[in-house]
């Protein structure tokens, strides 16, 4: 599902990932870091594709906003259970959106 229209500027976190072959509870995990990103303040929205690479794109209306988020002891946890055990490699990427346009049928 593509993420509804937001007001310009606002800040795309890109999460890019390979995973390792133990994914036991990344799923779950993954899950709950998406509702618990939807309750953080300044969280506008999230798309994300998984497969061979994941792609997750989340939105946000601010740096202090995206801090805020990196911080939270739940995400920390989540990070590091990644390191340990779900992720082969990651990148991840803030951009500034300045501007978007987009069509829909």
């Amino acid at each position: 599902m593509i993420a509804k229209i937001f007001t310009a500027p606002y800040y795309a976190v890109i999460f890019t990932t390979i995973l390792t072959d133990n994914i036991e509870g990344y799923q779950e995990m993954a899950e709950k870091m998406d509702n618990l990103a939807k309750e953080q303040e300044g969280y506008l929205g999230i798309e994300s594709a998984r497969s061979e690479i994941g792609i997750t794109v989340s939105y946000w209306k601010s740096l202090e906003a995206i801090s805020k988020w990196k911080n939270n002891v739940e995400h920390t946890y989540a990070r590091e259970m990644g390191r340990q055990k779900w992720y082969q490699q990651y990148q991840l990427r803030i951009c500034k959106v300045e501007r978007e346009y987009g069509f829909e049928k």
